[in-house]
């Protein structure tokens, strides 16, 4: 059995279409299906249920995964153990977030601390994030809400009040502060369902007796400042969001405890590099700050 043969067969497992793992892997597909079989020769079983041009892993197959998930999961542990003693100051943090408005100033304090050292964040929703994270594949996830796990560690780093984003033009930006049942009638701009923000937003609404309207719902919470401001639709944005050089009024919700809660996410086996530590001391430290400024 050989190391490529596990690494093409997570590619083929997670999406069970055997085109789409090698388009991702960057191989034929000729190729990819001959080292699938190889594999399965190797075992002596069948690893994927063949009904016509579709795949479906087997009971061999999703017992074999998780074997599989961890052998490699190891692997790159030991990889990034040899790297810190190496004394290297160079690799790849890699991150997961359901909420990006606070990531621009630590990644920029963490870049200032460690120089060298890359990082490649992705946006996901709390499902996708987590599946990455019980992978093994991501050193941290800032997340909201936070998600508790057998595998996971959680700490909450901050309680995030949420407030209304309304154009200066518009009828209530006069106003400090609204009640939610005030903003029935009116039209929302927001992310989809499974972020963190949206979800709670749309059950507190539900609670006062009506459910939001949206114009719009996309994936990248930093395009909804500029929909507000074109008139599109208001929004419910957290508190680190607020960008007092826009052309956005924003107002505080009344007799509601609208809030968010961010959690620090990892995989309690994962290792963690020195520069994952300090990464976690920058994070720390950045919410602290904000709590302070907040109370």
């Amino acid at each position: 059995m050989e190391l490529l043969q596990l690494q093409y067969f997570l590619a083929v497992a997670r999406v069970e279409h055997m085109t789409e793992a090698a388009r991702s892997l960057h191989i034929t597909q000729s190729s990819l299906s001959k080292t699938i079989q190889r594999l399965e020769e190797d075992l002596g079983v069948p690893l994927f249920d063949r009904i016509g041009r579709k795949l479906r892993l087997n009971e061999f197959g999703r017992t074999f995964l998780l074997r599989a998930e961890r052998a490699l999961f190891e692997l790159e542990q030991g990889k990034q153990e040899l790297l810190d003693l190496s004394g290297t100051d160079y690799g790849t943090l890699e991150l997961a977030v359901t909420t990006a408005s606070t990531l621009p100033p630590i990644l920029r304090e963490f870049r200032k601390r460690r120089p060298h050292i890359q990082f490649h964040v992705q946006m996901l929703t709390t499902e996708e994030m987590v599946t990455l994270l019980r992978r093994g594949e991501v050193d941290y996830c800032l997340s909201s809400p936070p998600v508790v796990g057998e595998e996971m560690e959680c700490l909450i780093v901050f309680v995030d009040p949420i407030v209304v984003a309304v154009p200066k033009e518009h009828r209530l930006a006069d106003r400090k502060s609204i009640c939610l049942t005030q903003l029935r009638d009116e039209w929302f701009v927001g992310v989809k369902r499974g972020y963190g923000t949206r979800d709670v937003v749309d059950s507190s609404c539900k609670s006062v007796g009506f459910e939001p309207r949206y114009v719009y719902e996309g994936d990248e919470p930093a395009r909804l400042s500029a929909l507000v401001e074109a008139g599109i639709g208001i929004a419910f944005v957290p508190s680190t969001a607020i960008n007092p050089k826009e052309e956005i009024h924003y107002l505080q919700i009344e007799n509601h405890d609208l809030v968010r809660e961010v959690a620090l996410l990892w995989h309690k086996s994962r290792y963690m590099s020195q520069a994952a530590l300090e990464f976690r001391d920058v994070v720390l430290q950045y919410f602290e700050q904000k709590t302070m400024m907040i109370k």
